[in-house]
């Protein structure tokens, strides 16, 4: 197993469970804009998800798949959730704040959505493809 895949996805999974209590408790008393608290929702949702399939990456880390395959779909999903919910984060926040960057922090949404897709598409390979003896 990789430890440090196991380690980081327990982490930000505990960050997202946290992340989403506040979403549900928290949030609301901030604002009511109810895309704003969606694409909170969302950011945790995907964070919580991603940060399992990181774990999954560790656990097979030590099978009979390629390392360097399961290494590059971790780093894809590490990557993915701090820009994807990551950004999701920042633009509810920053939306709240009713501040101009928003124009700036919407774009990265989307790429760290492709690389959870890179992730998930370097996992299936790294499943089919059988470890270098």
């Amino acid at each position: 197993m990789h430890r440090n895949f196991l380690v980081t996805g327990a982490l930000l999974s505990g960050i997202a469970v946290i992340l989403g209590a506040f979403g549900a408790h928290g949030l609301q008393k901030i604002t009511s804009e109810e895309k704003i608290v969606q694409g909170f929702q969302t950011a945790v949702q995907y964070q919580l998800w991603h940060s399992f399939a990181l774990m999954l990456t560790g656990v097979l880390y030590s099978g009979a798949f390629s390392p360097r395959l399961l290494r590059w779909a971790a780093i894809c999903f590490i990557t993915g959730i701090f820009l994807f919910s990551g950004s999701l984060y920042l633009l509810g926040f920053l939306k709240i704040q009713e501040s101009p960057v928003v124009k700036i922090a919407g774009p990265v949404t989307p790429v760290g959505g492709l690389f959870f897709i890179l992730g998930w598409l370097i996992l299936v390979i790294a499943l089919l493809k059988k470890k270098a003896s």
